[in-house]
């Protein structure tokens, strides 16, 4: 990566400078212990998860261990930015170093998009459990589920490879200051020495593409979902569908939602303040919700949390 520094630039700063919330030392030790604890309590409730999953067989089917999965890499997608962003509470530099940086770049946005792609084959999973429930163990083995996990990490992996590559390696002038908490596209991209319009435009395009084609597949899956449940005579048994798949329907829209105000449209865009709010409801809050979510509203969930309490 190359840097050009500015006469007011001084060569004894070696990284980026993250602003965080800029606030007083009083203010910034406060949000250095509600983030302690949002980041404690993230581990401890997805790890709860995985642990439920592993230690209760009656939970050793597909849906429990992508949930377990789906733990393990919110688990990973909230150390990727909060550690870091602990560390520049209690900082007076806030200096993040440029490997530092761009390899917080590629690991939030490759868990993100491991992320979309796993609400996606949670979604497909539930649609055979529903429409094609005689037919879902011969469907749904555990070879394929196995290779739909492993498909979901690497793809994710490799979305966004290329464009941070190059972005990497773009000139950057001026203070080296980026106005959020994290790594992000539009404020890294803002630093350029000159506007890289076709980074941008691609980065738009693979956003776009990422969000909306798994997007769009859950919800057809969740539309025939419907349509077989409609058709289920019983009213018990129509609920206990309806419960099966409204955890992560909310755990969808949650997610979704507040990604998508972000990054379907350049970045630049939007305000700092929101960048900073939007992303940190996707990346923090939501990892910390979704524990309770799916554990409040599965019975065998719920079940296995108390055995595991109790031990």
């Amino acid at each position: 990566m190359k840097i050009s520094n500015t006469p007011n630039n001084s060569n004894t700063i070696t990284g980026f400078i993250l602003l965080g919330f800029p606030c007083p030392r009083e203010g910034q030790i406060l949000l250095f212990l509600l983030f302690s604890v949002v980041y404690l309590l993230t581990l401890m409730g997805n790890g709860s998860i995985i642990c439920a999953v592993h230690w209760d067989q009656r939970l050793h089917t597909p849906m429990y261990i992508l949930l377990a999965n789906f733990s393990f890499l919110e688990i990973c997608y909230v150390t990727s930015t909060v550690p870091n962003m602990l560390a520049n509470f209690l900082s007076d530099t806030k200096v993040i170093s440029f490997s530092g940086c761009f390899l917080q770049f590629y690991f939030f946005f490759s868990l993100g998009s491991t992320e979309c792609f796993f609400l996606a084959i949670m979604a497909f999973d539930r649609y055979l459990a529903i429409c094609w429930p005689l037919h879902y163990p011969i469907l749904m083995t555990r070879c394929l589920c196995t290779n739909l996990v492993v498909s979901c990490w690497i793809l994710g992996f490799l979305w966004f490879l290329i464009p941070i590559i190059v972005i990497s390696q773009i000139s950057f002038c001026g203070s080296r200051i980026i106005d959020h908490f994290l790594c992000d596209p539009g404020p890294l991209l803002a630093l350029t020495c000159t506007r890289a319009a076709a980074i941008e435009l691609t980065s738009s395009i693979l956003s776009s593409l990422l969000l909306f084609v798994p997007f769009l597949f859950i919800m057809v899956s969740y539309a025939l979902v419907l349509t077989a449940v409609l058709r289920v005579p019983s009213a018990a048994g129509r609920r206990k569908a309806f419960s099966t798949c409204g955890s992560h329907l909310a755990v969808v829209s949650l997610f979704y939602g507040s990604v998508m105000v972000m990054y379907v449209s350049p970045t630049s865009e939007h305000e700092a303040g929101m960048q900073k709010i939007v992303t940190l409801f996707y990346s923090v809050v939501t990892p910390l919700l979704n524990p309770v979510i799916y554990s409040l509203r599965n019975k065998d969930m719920k079940h296995s949390m108390k055995k595991l309490l109790r031990t």
